[in-house]
């Protein structure tokens, strides 16, 4: 039986939760949080961008400051987004929107996008798409916050994302991690299997292959400073701590100075 190919985040969105257990949606909730009140006098509306099953947008509605939108690009993350929302009845809009394609009637004080989702963007023109599409959409005196993960994060989780395997329902997962230090591409292979009840008869196959440009902090304020924004602040990891090119994750905050 083959593996067949399928887009990232359309079979492994069931099994989402189960990869992302280990995180702290809460923890990463009040840092967000923490960034939009030192940055933004007054924010209401916020949006957060690949938002993925939505954990992370539910628990900062938590929080009860802010009129919430979640956004992804894949469907079946969305779904699964909106389930959970109406069953915490958070009252949460989700849509499905691709950041490179941003179609929104509605405008924000502040845009968010975590978990390395910018890394999926593989060339500079990409992300100053990306950046002009949220300009379009952010409120004067806006602030967009993105995080991106560096070289020196991928050569340290390498070896532990290697060789990772995890289930939920009737899925399981194994992947297959490589980072390629000169292309600065790192790959995350997901061999995906639906089974029986039993948990041994296959029943198919799936492969989702995840590809990530892997940006310097240098890189990545070069690329900003091509863009209409006003760079703010850039932290290290989950403080408000000034990052370098040792930092492993950099979180960016950019202001939209534009008119009424």
């Amino acid at each position: 039986m083959e593996n067949k190919d399928t887009p990232i985040y359309t079979i492994l969105a069931a099994l989402y939760d189960s990869l992302m257990g280990d995180v702290d949606y809460e923890a990463w909730a009040d840092f967000i949080d923490e960034i939009i009140q030192t940055h933004h006098p007054n924010p209401i509306d916020v949006m957060e961008l690949a938002c993925g099953t939505g954990s992370l947008v539910l628990s900062l509605a938590e929080l009860e400051c802010y009129n919430l939108t979640g956004t992804d690009q894949s469907q079946a993350m969305v779904d699964i987004a909106r389930k959970k929302s109406n069953k915490q009845d958070a009252g949460i809009n989700f849509e499905v929107q691709n950041f490179l394609h941003l179609e929104m009637d509605a405008t924000f004080d502040a845009i968010f996008s975590v978990f390395d989702s910018v890394n999926y963007l593989h060339n500079p023109e990409e992300i100053l798409t990306m950046l002009e599409n949220c300009w379009k959409v952010l409120n004067p005196w806006g602030i967009l916050i993105f995080d991106f993960s560096t070289p020196k994060n991928s050569l340290e989780a390498e070896n532990y994302l290697n060789n990772d395997k995890g289930s939920a329902g009737n899925l399981r997962y194994f992947r297959e991690s490589k980072y390629d230090p000169e292309q600065k591409f790192h790959y995350n292979l997901f061999k995906i299997e639906e089974v029986e009840q039993d948990g041994k008869t296959v029943l198919e196959r799936y492969k989702e292959t995840h590809k990530q440009r892997i940006y310097t902090l240098d890189e990545m304020l070069s690329i900003v400073k091509e863009s209409s924004y006003h760079l703010i602040a850039k932290y290290e990891d989950f403080d408000l701590i000034d990052a370098d090119e040792n930092s492993t994750r950099v979180t960016m905050v950019l202001q939209c100075r534009k008119q009424q």
